[in-house]
């Protein structure tokens, strides 16, 4: 007899990580892509190409990335669901446009594949070095949103959690990948219902504006006859500009950091890995994130009570986890593919030392090497 197959369940299918984002961009209802291709991110733009010409959609290659992200900006201004993808120089150059998005209030989803660098760096191989410009790439205070998944499978669920969080708070969400991600090939559920998160278009309120306790207001699109301007200049609630008036941009940027300050336990998501006894735990994200747990196992396995706390969630950091976490072990200890970024952040909140693992040649870190430091320098 065959086995039996649970018709609730969706099959499985191979697919590459950069792939499946597209295939959950189109599900999840985005319809206007504009990019640029650049290594390791170029098989998104190649799926969802083909996806939205099957699906009543707009791709545009653009001439470069700032073009790219202006060109999402106008696309969500007239009422699509839109994203870009791209890597590592290309966000450098996005980051204009994306102080703009911000303070326009602009939901869309961009997808950065990490690489090597800075510059040029080594374009087919994996990084997180760009941990700090998803806080800080634009300029002036803004409180971005960014995942950071392990998996093809988590590239397919956070891409339709980017759209909805986008959708929901109004502002560009981050997918922070790497190429080891992009480009793997994992066997994925790819489930067709979910909950589906739509901007609000119609309502009470200003569209920069209003006394709603989530400080989210509504977003008219071009066309629908709400009369507003839509200005990167200080705006009052209708968006008209403002410039020379303080309370009117200390209360905008006020706004602007509460939106999503105000909900970090409804965007934060973490995952403990025994750590109801540890005595020492990992911190890591991403690709790292699954060597910490391959490494915890085997240092189990030798009698080492360790532990890891893997944040799904780079910005809002985790603040509130790290915190437990620090006060219970004696060591807690950050590997990552940068030279020590998220260790700097997490040191504010430790109570416990904070020690760093860092590789930047372009490979992932080994279980041996995590290992090798426990052993060597917390034993």
């Amino acid at each position: 007899m065959p086995p039996s197959v649970d018709p609730k369940k969706p099959p499985q299918t191979l697919m590459q990580g950069n792939v499946a984002v597209a295939e959950a961009a189109i599900r999840v209802g985005c319809r206007f892509f504009g990019g640029y291709p650049i290594t390791p991110s170029s098989e998104v733009m190649m799926r969802i190409a083909q996806l939205l010409r099957e699906n009543n959609g707009t791709f545009i290659q653009m001439e470069d990335e700032i073009a790219s992200i202006c060109a999402v900006i106008g696309a969500s201004w007239s009422g699509a669901k839109a994203m870009t993808a791209t890597s590592g120089p290309g966000f450098s150059l996005m980051q204009e446009g994306l102080g703009y998005a911000y303070f326009t209030e602009t939901p869309l989803v961009l997808v950065d594949v990490q690489r090597a660098g800075p510059a040029t760096g080594q374009a087919t191989h994996v990084a997180q070095g760009d941990v700090m410009q998803f806080k800080y790439g634009s300029h002036g205070d803004y409180y971005p949103i960014a995942l950071a998944p392990w998996s093809v499978q988590e590239l397919y669920d956070l891409t339709i959690r980017s759209f909805n969080l986008a959708e929901k708070y109004r502002v560009p969400v981050f997918l922070a990948t790497d190429e080891a991600i992009g480009h793997a090939r994992e066997n994925i559920e790819i489930y067709e219902e979910f909950e589906i998160v739509d901007r609000v278009r119609e309502g009470e309120g200003m569209p920069f504006g209003h006394d709603a306790p989530d400080g989210v207001p509504v977003m008219p699109a071009f066309g629908d006859g709400a009369s507003l301007m839509v200005t990167g200049s200080t705006h009052n609630p209708q968006g008209f500009r403002k410039v020379d008036d303080p309370d009117v941009h200390n209360n905008l940027v006020t706004r602007l950091m509460r939106k999503t300050m105000d909900h970090v336990d409804d965007i934060v998501e973490t995952e403990e890995y025994f750590l109801d006894d540890a005595e020492i735990a990992f911190f890591a994200f991403g690709i790292s994130a699954r060597t910490a747990v391959a490494a915890v196992r085997r240092l189990r396995e030798k009698g080492v009570k360790a532990g890891l706390l893997r944040t799904r969630t780079l910005w809002p950091f985790p603040e509130k986890q790290i915190t437990e976490v620090g006060k219970q072990v004696r060591a807690l200890i950050v590997p990552e593919l940068n030279k020590g970024m998220m260790a700097s952040v997490a040191r504010g909140y430790s109570q416990a030392p904070v020690h760093q693992i860092n590789k930047t040649n372009g490979y992932v870190l080994e279980p041996e090497e995590l290992i090798e430091y426990v052993e060597e320098e917390l034993s």
